[in-house]
């Protein structure tokens, strides 16, 4: 059985939830979802310029945890970029 997911804080919430290519319908389009807190990391490390161990006390998890948290999150944005997809961001 699986370790239960600690609770993450989450101090920022984005006013757009979808991204899309310009110029295809949504139906037309799969789409990548984008989880809160993975959003949170690349808020906390790329706009606000924190160093990974700052912004994981931010978050209150380890500095490990917040390293695999942004590194899916880069890795699903890469995704939807190179192979056109949407970007749905949620609250959970």
């Amino acid at each position: 059985m699986p370790r239960p997911k600690i609770q993450r804080r989450l101090g920022f919430d984005p006013s757009v939830y979808y991204f899309k290519p310009q110029g295809v319908p949504m139906r037309f389009l799969e789409e990548v979802v984008l989880l809160a807190d993975e959003l949170e990391a690349l808020k906390l490390y790329e706009v606000d310029d924190l160093a990974q161990t700052e912004a994981a006390k931010k978050m209150n998890v380890s500095q490990p945890t917040f390293a695999r948290i942004l590194d899916r999150a880069n890795k699903k944005i890469a995704e939807a970029i190179i192979h056109g997809k949407a970007i749905r961001i949620t609250k959970k």
